[in-house]
């Protein structure tokens, strides 16, 4: 009997480290920590299974470029309704 070996790795596109880079803005440090704060607890929430299953290629911060987008749109509309 084999052993079938899992090579998912969920988390190769994003850097979880807290460290700030180099050439990183302040803006764009907290950016990406906030992102990873999401990231994480949605991995936590929903398990490695489930997560795999709705990222199979593992997430990437692209991810939230559309909800970005999104809010920035409902924000708008928000706005013009008051």
């Amino acid at each position: 009997m084999t052993k079938e070996i899992d090579n998912y790795k969920a988390f190769a596109e994003v850097n979880l480290s807290n460290a700030r880079s180099e050439n990183e803005s302040y803006e764009d440090y907290r950016e990406r920590l906030r992102r990873n704060e999401k990231i994480l607890k949605l991995y936590n929430t929903v398990g490695r299974d489930v997560f795999k299953e709705m990222f199979p290629e593992g997430i990437e911060y692209k991810v939230f470029e559309k909800v970005e987008e999104d809010e920035k749109v409902i924000q708008e509309k928000v706005g013009e309704a008051k």
